[in-house]
């Protein structure tokens, strides 16, 4: 997370892990239901990953070929 592309990838795989956990029952009630703290950063960012579900999953594979070609 030292650079700009280091937290890019931090910040989409957080947005990606988090909108993932909010689509299991027991974990979306065990983990997500906070709304302070750092359990409600992952309720925000489950919250992004869900309603920009297209957006961040063209990031994603933009942010892929930028590691592996890129660098």
């Amino acid at each position: 997370v030292y650079s700009l592309d280091g937290l890019l990838v931090f910040g989409l795989l957080l947005v990606c892990t988090c909108a993932y956990l909010r689509k299991v029952p027991r974990l979306r009630t065990w983990l997500l239901s906070e709304r302070r703290g750092i359990w409600g950063v992952c309720h925000k960012a489950a919250v992004i990953g869900t309603r920009l579900h297209v957006a961040v999953s063209v990031s994603c594979l933009l942010m892929a070929a930028y590691v592996l070609v890129g660098k």
